[in-house]
């Protein structure tokens, strides 16, 4: 027997920290996800369950068994099931009223401006090495007007950052043009968390390999960026409440019992970040002499 779904009964609960009013508005709005992993299934589901009415998802990938750790849609059944399908399925189980257009072939440039077509906010879930596609998606935004959000997990937290329209940019802040990947890559993780809480308990430095796209992960973390993204979806959309927004950031670490907001005018350009910078090159190029010495 198949429960007949009602929109009113599904989200009744939210009721009371939100109104009827502004439920009917969620209801009406579209997000862009881009990544279904660790992090964007979260999303996805997080904001499915706040009454998000339209989605727009993308993933090129495939869940394997290394998924099960973290990926809410990693389960036996799903393994070599492509994540965009597994999750868009996941989530109408929960709205089958949801408006989702699937992108199975990831974004990219050549579907960006469908990607976004509609699209009343952005949520980045890409893997965190995809910088070419980040940015052009960021930069497409801030040029949109449409407000972004980037939520990091990172040990067993997550640091945050909002792009917002009319404010500073992915590129002003982050100031990846003309770097290498592993440059980007140390700027893009030290932008997103200069208090870099969760360093101090990393248990085995040598699962982090930035040459290889390898890291330690939590499922922790991936629920922790999906609570404190949608609490700022709500705040956006609904136009309520401050958002932090950039240079303005904040990391929140569950392991420490700490919560950090950050301010960094110029982004890395700013005279803190260029010593923290500085001091992770060198951490790295250690690193590395270490797994050397050791291979």
């Amino acid at each position: 027997m198949s429960a007949k779904f009602d929109y009113d009964g599904a989200f009744s609960r939210n009721i009371g920290w939100v109104t009827a009013a502004e439920q009917a508005i969620l209801r009406r709005k579209r997000i862009a996800i881009a990544g279904m992993g660790g992090v964007g299934g979260g999303h996805l589901l997080t904001l499915a369950r706040l009454g998000i009415g339209a989605f727009n998802i993308s993933d090129f990938d495939r869940f394997d068994i290394v998924n099960f750790n973290r990926q809410a849609g990693a389960t036996l059944s799903s393994i070599g099931e492509p994540k965009v399908d597994v999750l868009a399925d996941m989530a109408l189980q929960i709205n089958p009223e949801l408006d989702i257009r699937r992108f199975p072939a990831g974004v990219s440039h050549d579907n960006l401006d469908d990607f976004l077509r509609d699209v009343d906010l952005y949520v980045d879930a890409l893997d965190f090495f995809a910088f070419d596609v980040r940015r052009a998606t960021f930069a497409a935004c801030h040029r949109l007007g449409i407000p972004a959000i980037t939520a990091a997990p990172l040990g067993m937290g997550t640091a945050v950052l909002v792009f917002l329209p009319g404010g500073m940019s992915f590129e002003e802040y982050f100031c990846l043009e003309g770097c290498d990947e592993e440059e980007m890559g140390i700027r893009f993780l030290l932008g997103l968390s200069p208090g870099m809480l969760q360093r101090q308990y990393l248990a085995d430095p040598s699962r982090v390999n930035l040459e290889e796209h390898r890291g330690p992960s939590t499922v922790a973390a991936c629920q922790l960026c999906a609570g404190v993204t949608a609490t700022d979806v709500l705040k956006i959309l609904l136009g309520r409440g401050g958002v932090i927004s950039a240079p303005r950031g904040y990391q929140f670490d569950a392991y420490r019992n700490r919560l950090v907001r950050t301010w960094r005018p110029g982004g890395n350009r700013n005279p803190l970040q260029r010593i923290g910078l500085w001091i992770a090159r060198g951490q790295l190029r250690r690193m590395k002499q270490a797994g050397g010495a050791h291979g």
